[in-house]
């Protein structure tokens, strides 16, 4: 069962990552890469690894995605 799960993260990461890379628009690709790192984090955890899944998604997920964000609103207000 765990097999099945690691298997359907890794597909949704791939999914993602190709989204990231193809989409025009910066937000989507935001959000792609963002759940990219909280697929990861999962897959971590169901790896018993639960300190690199807590890192994950906090640093990964979290504030690197409310980062991107808010460079994003600075640049698009500098226009």
């Amino acid at each position: 069962m765990s097999l099945i799960i690691l298997i359907v993260l890794s597909l949704i990461m791939v999914v993602m990552a190709i989204t990231a890379v193809i989409h025009k628009k910066v937000a989507v690709a935001i959000i792609a890469t963002g759940i990219v790192s909280l697929m990861a984090s999962i897959m971590y955890l169901l790896m018993a690894a639960p300190d690199v899944a807590m890192t994950e998604a906090a640093i990964g997920s979290g504030l690197s995605t409310i980062i991107f964000f808010y460079v994003l609103n600075k640049i698009r207000k500098a226009k």
